[in-house]
């Protein structure tokens, strides 16, 4: 019991002064947190626009649309069959849920039109990198005329006729 009450009434010099040394190594250190996270994220994006690129390359979409932000979700959910609106409401908050439901059913569409079953969807909300590797590289072919049908101008244009009709022939004698 005497051990308890001698460490009971110690006290310990809480005044700590930090050096410049300290401050240099902890701005160093986040500094380098920050470079790396950067970093990161470039190549997360290099690699999810490659693979996005190819993928609208399959859809019949052009594939510089995957690098631009907001563009590429917007083409993304039209492909799907959903309004592309939607893309620009994810930067409102509460509102964001719900551009992310329809960017689920955009992808459960997107699937069921390279030929892959509902369940695929799962992977693209848990896994969406592999989802995009899976779609991008298989052989899989896109079928407009399944799911919900795209409302990208690329699918939804039809080809008018731009030539005028031939004139009616004219006799001669």
């Amino acid at each position: 019991m005497n051990t308890l009450l001698q460490f009971a009434q110690s006290t310990y010099d809480y005044s700590y002064t930090p050096t410049s040394a300290d401050a240099a190594a902890a701005a160093g250190i986040s500094a380098g947190i920050i470079v790396f996270g950067l970093i990161i994220t470039v190549i997360a994006y290099v690699v999810s626009a490659l693979l996005l690129g190819r993928i609208f390359k399959k859809a019949g979409v052009e594939s510089w649309i995957a690098w631009v932000p907001f563009y590429n979700t917007w083409k993304m959910l039209e492909i799907g069959g959903q309004a592309g609106f939607w893309a620009v409401l994810t930067i409102v908050p509460i509102v964001q849920y719900v551009s992310i439901v329809f960017m689920f059913i955009a992808m459960y569409n997107i699937g069921l039109k390279f030929g892959k079953s509902g369940a695929f969807v799962a992977l693209g909300i848990f896994l969406p990198i592999v989802w995009y590797i899976w779609l991008a590289v298989d052989e899989s072919k896109w079928n407009n005329a399944i799911g919900a049908p795209s409302k990208a101008v690329e699918h939804t244009n039809i080809a008018a006729p731009t030539a005028t009709p031939p004139a009616a022939p004219t006799a001669t004698i």
